[in-house]
């Protein structure tokens, strides 16, 4: 019975959170949303996820890469094959080499991963005042507290407390969430800077949902496979245990003690 009580324990585990989160290395404590896939039953929001990856495509793409992305991956969001070929055409990789050995462009497909905004890290140090924009493709697995870390963050701004204006350094901005409080990238989403197409009013709280919850996919794109196939487990386990129970009392039944 003690293997009844481990399914049962962690379907428990599995299905309850606490309500609030600590930041690695920090004392700010992260609010945790309430996010669809959230649970052992929990499901990605399709329309949550290609809106979020509208987000990205419009605001955040212009720093930051998506470098274990393929365009065809963006299938299992909702978009179809024919969308998924349009999207990567919008693009263009640099190939190597043509007839003559020359470096040329052509239109991304949808084997083609999404491209970085820069061709290297030097580049991107040069513009953006040294500071290098991280690959988002892992962020939310990269930390603590995973997409309410990166909703925290991207709502995070505020003007800087009295006690901490002077300690503030040139080109930073003061963050709640940032450990240290002092981060390179400036406030990002402002109240309807895009137009949703689905027609979602874009709150910068909204987008910070949206573009979070698409991250955390980005990370985990095969949560859903994972919880199905854990579930299905912790199911097996206890029907395997209880006829093992009712077995064993059968084989034991006419034993004298």
């Amino acid at each position: 019975m003690r293997i009844v009580l481990f399914a049962a324990a962690a379907i428990t585990l599995l299905g309850f959170a606490p309500a609030t989160t600590q930041a690695a290395g920090d004392a700010v404590v992260l609010e945790q949303q309430e996010w669809s896939f959230d649970g052992p039953f929990g499901r990605f929001d399709r329309q949550q996820l290609q809106r979020g990856f509208q987000v990205y495509r419009e605001i955040c793409s212009s720093c930051h890469g998506l470098d274990y992305i393929a365009f065809r991956n963006l299938e299992a969001i909702g978009y179809s094959e024919d969308q998924t070929k349009v999207l990567a055409s919008e693009y263009t990789i640099e190939e190597c080499c043509d007839d003559q050995g020359d470096i040329f462009d052509r239109p991304a497909i949808p084997a083609d991963y999404i491209p970085n905004p820069y061709p290297n890290e030097q580049f991107a140090r040069a513009s953006n005042n040294g500071a290098l924009p991280p690959d988002l493709s892992l962020m939310t697995k990269a930390r603590h507290g995973g997409p309410d870390y990166m909703y925290g963050l991207i709502i995070g701004y505020e003007d800087p407390p009295a006690e901490m204006e002077a300690e503030m350094m040139d080109g930073m901005y003061y963050n709640t969430v940032f450990e240290g409080n002092q981060i390179a990238m400036a406030q990002q989403l402002f109240d309807e800077l895009i137009e949703y197409s689905d027609g979602t009013l874009a709150t910068s709280e909204q987008m910070a949902l949206d573009v979070s919850a698409f991250l955390h996919w980005a990370a985990e794109p095969k949560l859903e496979i994972r919880k199905q196939t854990g579930v299905r487990v912790l199911l097996f386990t206890f029907i395997f245990t209880v006829l093992a129970y009712f077995l064993k009392r059968r084989i034991w039944a006419d034993v004298e003690h």
